[in-house]
C-alpha cells in the first residue's frame, strides 16, 4: 500500500477490551508498513541513483561524437591557405555550448529528482521515529498512570487497615477494662460471702456452746 505521513499521523489504535494498552498485533501490522514503505523508498532511491550515473555515463558520447565533426572543416581549409583558415578553428566549437548546456539541464534535473526522493525518504523516516516516539511516550504515560493508581489503592488499603487496627485496639483495651472490673466484681462477692460464712459460723458455734452448758 501507497503509506503517506498523513497515515502515519492519522492512524489510531483501538485499544484492547481485556488488558490495558494497544493491541500488539495492530501494532506490529502497522510498524511492518512502516518497514515495507521505507523499503520500496530505498528501492526508488536506488533507481534515481542508477538513472543518474546512466545520464552521466552518456554525457561523453555526444561530445566525442562532435570532435570528428568540429575537425573536418579545419582539414578541408588548411589546404588552399593554411594560415588563414586557422582562425576560423573555433567555430564549429560553438554549437558544443547548447550541448553542454543541455546536458548541465540533464543533470541538474537528475540531482533535483534524487534531492526529492532523499528528502521524501528522510520525512518519511522521520514520521516513522516520530510515531515511535509518540508511541512509547503514551505507553510510558500509561505505564505511570497505572503506577500512580496502584500506589493509591495502596494508600487507601493501608489507610483503611490502620483505621481497623485503631478500632479493633479499643475493643481490646474495653475488655481488659472489662475483664478488670468483673474480677474485682468478683473478689468482693467472694470476700463477702467468706465474711458471711466465718459470722455464721462463728454463731452456730456460740450456740452449740450454750446448749452444752444447760
Amino acid at each position: 500500500m501507497a503509506l503517506t505521513p498523513e497515515d502515519v499521523v492519522n492512524k489510531r489504535f483501538q485499544p484492547t477490551k481485556f488488558r490495558e494498552g494497544y493491541d500488539q498485533d495492530e501494532v506490529d501490522d502497522f510498524l511492518d508498513e512502516i518497514v515495507i514503505e521505507l523499503r520500496r523508498l530505498n528501492q526508488e532511491n536506488d533507481e534515481l541513483r542508477k538513472k543518474v550515473a546512466e545520464l552521466t555515463g552518456k554525457q561523453g558520447g555526444p561530445q566525442a561524437a562532435e570532435k570528428p565533426v568540429q575537425a573536418a572543416p579545419v582539414r578541408e581549409e588548411a589546404k588552399p591557405e593554411p594560415v588563414k583558415e586557422v582562425a576560423p578553428a573555433p567555430g564549429p566549437a560553438a554549437p558544443a555550448a547548447p550541448s553542454g548546456a543541455g546536458r548541465s539541464s540533464v543533470a541538474e534535473s537528475a540531482a533535483g529528482l534524487l534531492a526529492m526522493a532523499q528528502q521524501m525518504h528522510d520525512k518519511h523516516v522521520q514520521d516513522g521515529l516520530d510515531q515511535r516516539d509518540k508511541i512509547i511516550a503514551e505507553a510510558q504515560i500509561e505505564a505511570s498512570s497505572l503506577v500512580n493508581d496502584a500506589q493509591e489503592k495502596s494508600r487507601k488499603t493501608l489507610g483503611a487497615l490502620e483505621q481497623q487496627r485503631s478500632v479493633l485496639e479499643r475493643k481490646v483495651e474495653q475488655l481488659r477494662g472489662f475483664e478488670r472490673d468483673y474480677r474485682s466484681r468478683l473478689k468482693a462477692y467472694i470476700e463477702g460471702q467468706l465474711r458471711d460464712l466465718e459470722a455464721r459460723g462463728s454463731v452456730a458455734a456460740s450456740e452449740i456452746t450454750d446448749n452444752a452448758e444447760v
